[in-house]
């Protein structure tokens, strides 16, 4: 048993914990549980038509998310696309770590940043002033 395989699986598993929570509610459950060893017989055909839906971006229902979601779910079953997916994953947070904030919306509703005062008018420099004529 390789201690390392664990720990990267782990870390994979971490990564697509703080995607998944990125989803909305009823799509996270959905995710969750087609993610579990025993929606195999689901999950394959879900991926596939998701991957289908994906290449049929141009049509209104569907859409390109569609894709890399059916890749991800497919990568659970076929291990080179596994590998596939967790490179990817690591390059992603690399590129977007705010997509893997440890803070989710969990349940709850996210917090509002306070937008910060409007600055006051700053002051006339003196060299902003139109020089006196003689």
């Amino acid at each position: 048993m390789d201690p390392f395989g664990d720990v990267a699986r782990a870390d994979h598993e971490r990564r697509l914990r703080l995607l998944t929570r990125r989803l909305p509610g009823r799509l996270q459950a959905t995710i969750r549980w087609l993610r579990k060893p025993d929606s195999r017989s689901v999950r394959i055909p879900a991926a596939v038509l998701l991957i289908i839906g994906g290449c049929l971006a141009i049509l209104p229902f569907f859409g390109l998310w569609m894709l890399p979601l059916g890749l991800i779910l497919l990568a659970e079953d076929i291990p080179p696309l596994r590998r596939l997916r967790d490179r990817a994953l690591g390059w992603l947070e690399g590129r977007r770590p705010h997509w893997f904030a440890a803070a989710g919306r969990s349940g709850e509703r996210r917090k509002r940043r306070a937008r910060p005062a409007p600055l006051a008018p700053a002051a006339r420099l003196q060299s902003d002033r139109r020089p006196d004529w003689p």
